[in-house]
């Protein structure tokens, strides 16, 4: 006869199979239906919770996402899912960077040519992409799950946005932050512009590097003519700029005799620099201080010029001659030490980086041929003393991934110095996630120079200075304010559709303009200043005062977003925006590469969700390291796909023992509930409070790690396998049983809903089937958080439990080896027990003795038993009948082939 009809075997309507890529986007476009947004506000906002407000940093509106921006996109939707589920009311404004080179770049590769069209024509074109472009990323990040308030996103190009960036550099501006100067700064041949630090990239490159004498002119009575200075270089194309050499006037230098003439080295430097020049030292000729050569001057060896030897506190005794080449159009150091000599750059490259009609016959040249050619000279000139080549770390457009040079030219820029301290102490005020992020915030304010934020570009938000007709720049709240309304209502592209005294207030005077004429600035704003204002611009103030609780971004962002928004707040409001910063570190391919948008070398994250589902790829977010760089590769898809499955079945075993279970009907109070099933049940209330104490550290990881480790090791390991006698044969409403189904309602609804803010989908189709009619899972709450169900001493005695058990599953393993016994039921297990212990045994395990090891029986003797891992237990093959119902092998069976327990059911 089949009894399968008889057994109360799981029902469930959660799918086996996720499907994820086809259930995701239904449930997602119920969310929309049913504003869940908006309901997960208003819900925490009925309750009075408090407030938790991450502000999102921008990403650039420029193609699909990429892995990274799934990371990232991903990481602070756990952040504000968690906080959500913990009670908190969590508004989320999506928001995108829009302006800049990338933009311009697209449309010309559609075949625009920007100089051949209005340049109000060029910049509409570049605004409707770039709307295009954040509705694509904006469907990327909705198929990630990713909650917020999509219809109401912050826009780096928006009038209202773009009219409070001008209110933003107007309040610097007053303050005197904000000036115009010459000096070197970052420049990209490539790009044309000029950059920040933040939008440098250091790259590994081969250079040549060559040491080069100058003929002293007139040693000042120290040094005579012709004697040479030395100098070490690995930008040859620069030494037609070089207006000085450098010595440090603290330093001693030695005049040595060699072949190659009497040579000026650093004395400390002197034996390192003859052996690199493959030269003998013939003797010290004299030494003396690097204050005593103070203006001697030199010859440049290719060109009829005569330059000084300045002293500089920036010249060091780490490498090199300690004679350091000098060009104030081609670095921060040289242009300051110059400055303090009244020499000025002569403006010897252009735009595009090639030589110009200064630098005589390199002209036309770019400056890296020029490298070659300039060496060849100094050789020709007998000026070139060594050349070798060096490997190094240099700097390249983070856009184009070309070369960059230092390049004096007119930029506006941001100075900090006089609140530069203001910033150190807001940035120890802040907590660090890594706590190493606050040392590296604090280096970088305290050694940045100032922030060059003109650019030499068509698409951004323009820099709102007008002159006067002396060229004096015109710094006045009036002008801001009239011209930040204009954006208001027209937008930034009205500043290049109209003439400078259209722009003006009516009937707007100046003393230096006796005849009304002005003009107006043509560079535009860093969109490091565009998104550095967002904490003013996108944020309601009054609704979200600063600082907002959070940022979360990539570690690159410490030279990007959250440090030009540090010094953008500090300077408006005197604090820093934010209480709290998190990075995650990049994601690398398994060879180590850094996965990289723009080499198109990773994994897209659409491709993951139409085929394997957000969740898998949110599973992945929550489980790794993200403070450290993350490798992600096929194979570790596949790795998480396979946690996802043992999740997922997990769930749908457990919820198809609940069928006929109603916890108000058929619940046991906890306290009543066996020891047992009080420890399994208490493991799920550790790892309740444990995860929510992680989530609320940000430490994803640890708590994912946690539950998953509960839920597939000590639930469907060993509980739901262990119990599935009782589960399958008892009576309906067996105590036995409903005790079990208490605790697996009660650890299902913990650890669903502590997987929510992860499995966003799948945590939303599990609920609606668990708990039918009571709305989106992510309008409740986690369960609160409750002091352990067992006592120290309890605990203890299942710890010595579950050691017996591993001891009996290690014999009857041996046994099945030895093919004595098949299945574990087939097994009689006999234990030799102190007393104590014994009696412990039984007293907790009670008539589910067999049960919780899975055998047909288990019995207590003095017998002489094989020692087992510290235990004394023998298997044999147990004698009798096996149950047709259960599958026990009893003593005895009816004629129907049921054993007593089975029949006694089945009678009712």
């Amino acid at each position: 006869m089949d009894y399968k009809d008889t057994l109360l075997l799981p029902k469930t309507d959660f799918e086996m199979r996720g499907n994820l890529n086809k259930k995701e986007p239904l449930i997602q476009q119920q969310w929309d239906e049913e504003n869940l947004y908006e309901a997960m506000l208003k819900v925490r906002e009925e309750e009075g919770a408090p407030l938790f407000v991450l502000h999102d940093g921008p990403p650039y509106a420029n193609g699909n996402i990429h892995l990274g921006h799934a990371l990232n996109g991903i990481q602070k939707d756990l952040l504000v899912r968690t906080k959500h589920m913990a009670g908190f009311r969590t508004p989320f404004r999506p928001g995108w960077d829009t302006h800049g080179l990338p933009i311009e770049t697209a449309i010309q590769k559609l075949g625009v040519d920007r100089k051949s069209i209005p340049l109000h024509e060029f910049r509409a074109l570049c605004e409707k992409y770039a709307r295009e472009q954040v509705a694509i990323q904006m469907k990327d990040f909705k198929s990630l799950g990713k909650i917020g308030d999509y219809k109401n996103p912050y826009i780096t190009l928006n009038k209202d946005y773009e009219a409070t960036q001008i209110r933003v550099f107007a309040q610097m501006a007053l303050k005197g932050m904000i000036y115009k100067g010459l000096k070197p700064v970052y420049w990209s041949p490539s790009s044309e512009t000029a950059l920040a630090e933040a939008e440098i990239e250091y790259y590994d490159r081969k250079d040549p590097a060559i040491f080069i004498a100058f003929d002293v002119v007139d040693g000042k009575g120290v040094l005579d003519a012709g004697d040479r200075l030395v100098i070490w270089t690995t930008t040859p194309w620069t030494i037609p700029a070089n207006l000085a050499i450098s010595v440090n006037a603290n330093m001693e230098y030695v005049l040595v005799k060699t072949a190659k003439g009497n040579l000026v080295l650093m004395k400390s430097l002197m034996e390192n620099a003859l052996k690199e020049l493959e030269l003998e030292n013939e003797g010290i000729l004299k030494s003396f201080m690097g204050s005593e050569i103070e203006y001697v001057t030199y010859k440049h060896p290719l060109y009829d010029r005569v330059s000084p030897v300045l002293n500089g506190d920036h010249v060091t005794d780490e490498a090199g001659t300690g004679c350091v080449h000098t060009a104030p159009d081609h670095g921060a150091e040289d242009f300051d030490v110059c400055a303090k000599y009244g020499i000025k750059p002569i403006g010897p490259v252009d735009a595009q980086g090639h030589l110009n009609e200064k630098t005589g016959e390199f002209a036309g040249m770019f400056f890296e041929k020029a490298n070659k050619e300039v060496t060849l000279r100094l050789e020709e000139e007998q000026a070139l003393l060594k050349m070798g080549w060096i490997t190094h770390s240099y700097a390249h457009d983070w856009r184009t991934k070309k070369p960059i040079i230092y390049r004096a030219t007119t930029q506006w820029f941001a100075s900090i110095d006089g609140i530069r301290q203001q910033i150190l102490d807001e940035i120890a005020s802040v907590t660090w996630y890594p706590a190493w992020g606050e040392k590296r915030m604090h280096n970088m304010i305290a050694d940045r120079g100032d922030w060059t934020i003109s650019r030499q570009r068509a698409w951004g938000v323009p820099i709102p200075i007008f002159y006067a007709e002396d060229g004096t720049p015109i710094i006045d709240a009036k002008v801001f304010d009239h011209v930040a309304d204009l954006f208001d209502e027209f937008g930034s592209n009205i500043w290049f559709e109209k003439e400078a005294k259209d722009l003006l207030p009516d009937g707007y005077t100046h003393p230096n303009s006796p005849n009304g004429e002005f003009t107006k600035e043509k560079d535009i704003m860093d969109v490091w200043f565009d998104s550095g204002s967002s904490h003013t611009a996108a944020l309601n103030h009054k609704e979200t005062p600063l600082p907002v609780d959070a940022y979360a971004e990539g570690a690159d962002q410490y030279r990007g977003w959250f440090n030009s928004s540090l010094i953008i707040s500090v300077a408006l409001y005197g604090i820093a925006p934010y209480k709290n910063v998190i990075t995650h570190g990049f994601i690398k391919l398994d060879g180590g590469e850094k996965m990289s948008k723009s080499k198109s070398n990773g994994l897209s994250p659409n491709e993951i969700t139409s085929t394997l589902g957000a969740d898998i790829l949110r599973l992945w977010v929550a489980s790794v390291d993200y403070h450290s760089d993350i490798t992600m590769s096929q194979d570790l898809l596949k790795q998480v796909s396979e946690s996802y499955r043992k999740i997922r079945n997990t769930f749908r075993f457990m919820h198809g023992n609940l069928a006929d279970f109603d916890i108000e009907r058929d619940g046991i109070a906890i306290e009543e509930l066996s020891l047992l099933n009080r420890y399994v049940l208490n493991d799920a209330v550790r790892i309740n409070a444990e995860a929510q104490k992680s989530y609320a550290q940000y430490d994803y990881q640890k708590a994912t790690t946690a539950v998953l480790n509960s839920l597939i090791n000590t639930m469907s390991s060993y509980y739901l396998d262990y119990t599935k006698d009782i589960l399958y044969i008892e009576k309906s409403d067996a105590r036995s049983r409903r005790e079990i189904q208490t605790v697996i309602y009660h650890t299902l609804d913990i650890f669903l809903k502590l997987l929510s803010p992860i499995l966003v989908h799948t945590s939303e189709e599990m609920y609606a089937i668990f708990k039918p009619n009571q709305g989106s899972i992510h309008l409740t709450k986690f369960v609160a958080p409750q002091d352990e169900i067992v006592s120290v001493q309890e605990k203890a005695d299942m710890n010595e439990l579950f050691k017996l058990r591993e001891s009996v599953f290690k014999a009857l393993e041996e046994k099945r080896a030895e093919k004595t016994i098949g299945k574990s039921l087939e097994a009689e297990v006999h234990l030799n027990l102190e007393s104590g212990f014994g009696d412990k045994v039984q007293a907790i395990l009670g008539e589910h003795l067999a049960q919780w090891f899975i055998v047909s029986d288990v019995k207590f003797t003095n017998e002489d038993l094989p020692e087992v891992s510290g235990y004394r237990v023998g298997v044999q093959k147990t004698e009798g009948h096996t149950c047709s119902r259960c599958w026990n092998v009893v003593t005895t069976v009816n004629t129907d082939g049921l054993c007593p327990r089975c029949e006694s059911v089945l009678k009712g």
